[in-house]
């Protein structure tokens, strides 16, 4: 019954994807990169900042939300590196693809959230906020080895994120206990409400539905440490400690999230092989379909 409540909770979504594919040469491929560039720049970020920004958030809250979501992505990280010894000879090409162990695809996090019976949009917003800067410090490190960026230009990188800007915005407000004016926050909300399905129409379109035949040694480590090994080692690491079934939930869910659809882009801004990159998102994207509901539904029996 729980597995069905969210199946159907996530379907509508996975559509959505489906529905990408088939009108992907609707648009051009230009078009299509402009809209991830939108959705990048002023869509999502509208969207963590009013998600975390539109209600009083408990500090209490955020300090234990953030331990557990380093300690997946730092798990993540090191999980994703068994996959070096399948991997390509350049770093660089290794890096643009090990980042999908640890990075996370944050528009299907604020779909699945709905799913959880305790969980709440807010608090997937702090998730993002205190993942977002790790996350990006990580990937960004690991290409700028392989690409001898400089610290400065890597720092700069991380630091004017706008996921990072705005979420971590979101998040002071909220713990501020400000509420911002109605003025403010109305054409937020207005933005924010065409994040996530420009997000998954957009993830179908330039998603390479075939990538699911190309799954060898090298990505299969890489998707069943983000889809497999994070998520069962969360979920048995709060259950041990007796975490509260609203933290397990979330920080479950957030470890099984498939990773970020925007890890090629980031590969190739730093000259790693893109199609590499891209395929592994395209497994860790179609396998989750069964993956995600399964974890959600498990955490939700079990606490």
């Amino acid at each position: 019954m729980i597995l069905t409540a969210v199946l159907a909770g996530l379907l509508p979504s996975f559509l959505l994807v489906g529905l990408g594919g088939l009108v992907r040469n609707r648009l051009s491929e230009n078009a299509w990169t402009g809209l991830d560039r939108l959705n990048f720049e002023i869509l999502f970020p509208a969207l963590l900042f009013a998600a975390a920004a539109g209600r009083p958030m408990d500090l209490g809250l955020v300090a234990a939300i953030a331990p557990g979501v380093w300690a997946i992505l730092t798990l993540g990280l090191a999980g994703g590196y068994l996959a070096r010894r399948f991997g390509p000879e350049s770093f660089l090409d290794f890096a643009g693809s090990w980042q999908t162990a640890w990075r996370f695809n944050t528009a299907l996090g604020f779909v699945a959230v709905t799913t959880l019976p305790l969980a709440d949009a807010a608090m997937m917003a702090v998730v993002a906020g205190m993942a977002v800067p790790l996350a990006n410090i990580f990937a960004v490190s690991a290409l700028s080895r392989g690409g001898n960026l400089g610290l400065g230009a890597t720092l700069r990188k991380v630091a004017l994120n706008p996921f990072l800007l705005a979420s971590v915005a979101g998040v002071l407000v909220g713990i501020s206990g400000w509420t911002p004016p109605a003025l403010l926050m109305a054409p937020l909300h207005l933005l924010s409400q065409g994040a996530i399905p420009v997000a998954l129409l957009s993830l179908g379109a330039t998603m390479d539905w075939r990538a699911l035949a190309r799954l060898d040694a090298f990505s299969g480590v890489l998707v069943g440490v983000k889809l497999v090994l994070l998520p069962a080692v969360t979920l048995t690491v709060c259950l041990m400690l007796a975490a509260g079934p609203a933290l397990t939930q979330i920080l479950v869910m957030f470890a099984a999230l498939p990773t970020a659809s925007a890890c090629h882009i980031l590969a190739a801004a730093f000259g790693a092989d893109r199609k590499l990159s891209a395929t592994v998102v395209a497994q860790s994207t179609l396998i989750s379909v069964a993956t995600l509901p399964f974890w959600i539904a498990l955490t939700a029996f079990l606490t």
